[in-house]
């Protein structure tokens, strides 16, 4: 009797536990599964936002697209971005999941990871957005630098689109918290650099304008001199 019990104890035991476990079980699955479907619906509804605010067309001028062939990536930025929202949204459920089945390891681990996850995409769309101004403020400057008949209107271009790109490389390493202090003074260092070179071009550029319009100057006070 005590053998039988010995060998069937356990077996009650295993069972209780499982029975007592079963809701919980049933609920996570719940919450997977409609998890699963949420997390398609954003990936969807964020696929769209960026088409609207035609995000692909800022990424191809900010040359993210060249970039993505390089690597053999076939998913166009957008589609990038909005995949990374679903996995935010995803991994938000199996926390869910993970709380309620009790494991509370995971669920701290997927903590971590969900509180991450829009840090990376705020980054992600923070560089294609710096990369684009950068572009588009280089050409504004090689076109003003043109116009004004300066022969340097692609030093002015690169030093411009560079020191945007440190900007921007700077917010991206903040917002993922990668070494903020570091970050700042290299970008300070960075920019620092960038901005003596555009006044050393700006000044090589407009030496021969500056010579001219003071021999003029010069020229006028003499002639104003002579009359007197």
């Amino acid at each position: 009797m005590d053998l039988q019990a010995a060998v069937l104890e356990p077996g009650r035991a295993l069972a209780a536990q499982t029975v007592a476990y079963l809701p919980s079980l049933l609920a996570a699955l719940l919450i997977v599964a409609f998890g699963w479907l949420l997390a398609k619906f954003a990936r969807l509804l964020v696929f769209r936002f960026l088409l609207i605010i035609r995000f692909d067309m800022a990424s191809e001028r900010a040359g993210i697209d060249d970039v993505l062939v390089k690597a053999d990536i076939r998913q166009s930025p957008a589609e990038l971005v909005a995949i990374m929202a679903q996995w935010a949204v995803g991994l938000a459920v199996l926390l869910t999941a993970a709380s309620v089945l009790g494991l509370t390891p995971v669920s701290e681990l997927l903590n971590h990871v969900v509180l991450y996850v829009p840090k990376v995409i705020a980054a992600v769309v923070a560089l294609i957005l710096g990369l684009f101004v950068a572009n588009v403020l280089a050409g504004g400057v090689r076109t003003a630098a043109a116009n004004a008949g300066l022969a340097e209107t692609d030093v002015l271009a690169a030093l411009t689109r560079y020191a945007v790109v440190a900007f921007t490389v700077a917010v991206t390493l903040e917002e993922l918290g990668i070494a903020p202090e570091l970050v700042r003074w290299a970008f300070v260092i960075v920019l620092g650099g960038a901005c003596l070179g555009l006044a050393l071009a700006f000044g090589l550029g407009c030496k021969d304008l500056a010579r001219d319009w003071m021999v003029r100057y010069l020229d006028g006070a003499r002639a104003r001199r002579k009359s007197h």
